[in-house]
């Protein structure tokens, strides 16, 4: 029975915790200054491409996703083939990176990325993130990082969640198509002194509890309703003493939701299905993920400690049909993908301040994910008529890392690191042919040269070794469970390795520019197929461009950013149809922000990406998309209202496009080949209310 939780349901807990807010004490923790992508970044980074951005970068942007935070990095593309509750399509240097494969995502220390995923590796949803809720987002790209190890060879990024809100948050916004988002968001602080009490907290001693309760609702322009919810809980205790830091973190969230799956070109131009139809009005998904994160700290004379762990329960149930009839002419190709999971890990590091400016450290990290009953079935109107296998994973992994910053003269710098990794797989299958263990290492060193700074510029050398892991089922196959057929087991760790030269200027006033040339070579890409339920070993696959950022911020209320990214990629040893299917050859993101703390504000953001080619021979490109977004607002007295509106020129482009083989009703049994894609949204309009107390 489909879930649902009436916005009359909601209204008494907002209320309730909206007056706890009122009634806690103001006198919380300073809030750490953090700096953005304008900021200087001269002598801390160890690359051209390393940055970061600050709550009120994240807060000024109008976006259409909670997946659009990613946006923010520069050359990164967020699009989405289906349902609004889905992980996002990810695009970043020449990688279609699916939902996430090659590009790591943490939040305050969790990894958001999982590994054997029913609906494909590296599958990450940032659907449980709260914006409001993120101080920092830091971002790395390639594998030159010793702390970062699986799914990473294209680049990561580390959400960073407030300890104590500077303040509490009330924010109501609604828009067309039933778009309605509640959020209350406040901290309360522990740490004053008990009204009516003699006793005075040390001026050192600071804690509080943070919580936030958001619940989004939105049905989407398709002709099916997406009866898209989202309900997301957070609450955070934060404890400063001395040279102690402790935190704990709770997460919850829970979503549902109908899709409107990608479709094929040929229906729309017959003019059979309009750009916002669908074919399978059955499709649908549900997830949900809960989580338990805490984090030690111990600022040393020498240095510091870092401790954290994290444990959480993630399930899945997904229904989706791309080909419709090309496999099962009566019943359809309909197929449900359908995990449930417990995971835990953590991490160890210990940093030693030597000299002057220098840092070394040591750290292990390690991860668990036990997966019961990872399924594929095929389904009619989403009742199973069969299954195609069914496993339970164990998968374990550990990784010690070594890195260091050694200041050598006044204009050079050195940064090695060394990183080994370990993993354990374990399935256990429907078909006790496909059932075993199997174990891996890998190595991989890093090497970061900086030389300068020279005139406020500072020049950059890298180069890294890393991996990402494949399937677990993958590795121990050797019976196709949907052919029945011999399968080859695939390495459970792929190499990969990149270079980059870059610089960064700060010659111009009020302005920070810096430029990367990069190269990445993977030795295969190597993908656990989700909807075939097997294993597919691709060939090696190189990748070089360039990535130029600059940003300007004259003063404390305008902003103006230019980010873009030209890359080429082939396969290799194959001959000459050696193209990436997917890969993007050129980014362009541009955007202006103007305002103060009170007044009158607005943003437009303007993002295009280019034709990419959809088929190894070049033959099929997609169309390019260019999206531009804006918004305007008026901030008086801690209110603030503002209107959204989200393509605003009102382009149909397309948010995805794929080329393969698809069978409508009366088409022939082989199929047609054609393009299939999933439309952008049209124009759309929101409006918010925001108060801060």
């Amino acid at each position: 029975m489909k879930k649902t939780l009436p916005l009359h349901h909601i209204a008494p807990l907002l209320f309730l915790t909206r007056t706890l807010a009122e009634e806690a004490p103001d006198n919380l923790l300073d809030p750490l200054v953090v700096t953005g992508k304008a900021e200087s970044l001269i002598g801390e980074a160890a690359t051209a491409s390393k940055g970061q951005a600050n709550s009120r970068e994240l807060g000024e942007r109008p976006y259409l996703r909670r997946g659009e935070l990613l946006e923010v990095v520069p050359g990164v593309v967020i699009t989405q083939h289906s349902g609004d509750g889905k992980a996002n399509q990810y695009f970043v240097r020449g990688f279609n990176l699916d939902h996430g494969t090659d590009f790591s995502v943490s939040m305050d220390g969790q990894p958001v990325n999982f590994v054997t995923h029913a609906h494909g590796q590296g599958y990450a949803d940032l659907n449980p993130i709260i914006p409001e809720l993120v101080e920092q987002l830091d971002y790395w790209k390639g594998p030159f990082f010793g702390q970062l190890g699986d799914l990473s060879t294209a680049g990561a990024a580390k959400f960073r969640f407030f300890d104590l809100l500077p303040q509490g948050i009330a924010s109501v916004g609604m828009g067309e198509n039933h778009y309605f988002r509640g959020l209350i968001a406040d901290t309360i602080d522990l740490s004053a002194p008990t009204p009516g009490s003699k006793a005075i907290a040390p001026p050192a001693d600071k804690s509080g509890l943070t919580y936030a309760l958001e619940y989004n609702d939105y049905d989407g322009p398709w002709e099916r309703e997406g009866n898209s919810q989202r309900i997301n809980g957070f609450l955070k205790y934060f404890h400063q003493s001395g040279q102690d830091t402790f935190r704990l973190t709770a997460m919850g969230y829970d979503g549902e939701w109908d899709s409107t799956d990608q479709i094929p070109k040929r229906l729309i131009e017959s003019g059979g299905i309009d750009r916002l139809g669908n074919i399978d009005d059955t499709v649908r998904g549900e997830s949900s993920r809960y989580s338990l994160m805490g984090a030690w700290d111990r600022e040393l004379s020498n240095g510091r400690i870092h401790a954290d762990a994290y444990a959480g329960k993630y399930d899945l149930d997904l229904f989706s049909n791309f080909t419709y009839f090309l496999n099962d002419p009566v019943n359809g190709d309909q197929f449900e993908q359908q995990e449930d999971r417990w995971f835990f890990g953590g991490e160890v590091r210990r940093e030693w301040d030597y000299g002057d400016k220098n840092l070394l450290t040591i750290g292990f990290q390690t991860r668990h994910d036990l997966i019961d009953g990872i399924g594929l079935y095929q389904t009619n109107a989403t009742e199973r008529i069969g299954t195609t296998r069914v496993d339970d994973v164990y998968e374990a992994t550990a990784g010690v890392y070594a890195t260091a910053r050694h200041q050598v003269n006044e204009w050079f710098r050195i940064e090695p690191g060394l990183r080994a990794d370990g993993f354990y797989f374990d399935v256990e299958s429907d078909n006790p042919a496909n059932s075993g263990d199997e174990t891996d290492a890998i190595v991989s060193p890093k090497l970061s040269l900086i030389f300068g700074p020279w005139a406020d510029t500072e020049f950059y050398a890298n180069a890294g070794m890393g991996f990402h892991s494949n399937d677990a089922r993958g590795t121990t196959i050797t019976i196709d469970p949907a052919t029945g057929l011999a399968a080859d087991k695939v390495d459970p760790l792929v190499r990969t390795y990149g270079f980059e030269l870059g610089a960064r200027t700060e010659a111009v006033q009020d302005v920070v520019s810096t430029l990367a040339f990069f190269y990445l070579h993977s030795d295969s890409e190597l993908l656990y197929v989700g909807d075939a339920g097997t294993s597919e070993a691709g060939p090696a696959t190189e990748r070089f461009g360039v990535e130029w950022s600059t940003y300007w911020r004259p003063n404390d209320w305008l902003m103006v950013d230019n980010e873009v990214t030209v890359s080429e990629g082939r396969l290799l040893d194959v001959g000459t149809d050696d193209e990436i299917p997917g890969a993007v050859p050129l980014t362009l993101d541009t955007g202006i922000t103007i305002g103060k703390e009170e007044g009158f504000f607005g943003s437009l953001r303007s993002r295009y990406f280019s034709p990419r080619p959809l088929i190894e021979d070049g033959s099929v490109d997609s169309r390019p998309s260019w999206q531009v977004n804006g918004r305007v607002g008026y901030r008086k007295n801690d209110w603030e209202v503002a209107v959204d509106c989200l393509n605003l020129l009102g382009r149909d482009d397309n948010d995805i496009e794929y080329f393969y083989a698809s069978r409508l009703p009366g088409e022939p049994a082989g199929g047609v080949e054609d393009i299939h894609l999933h439309p952008a949204e049209p124009r759309t309009f929101r409006i918010s209310l925001t108060r801060r107390f």
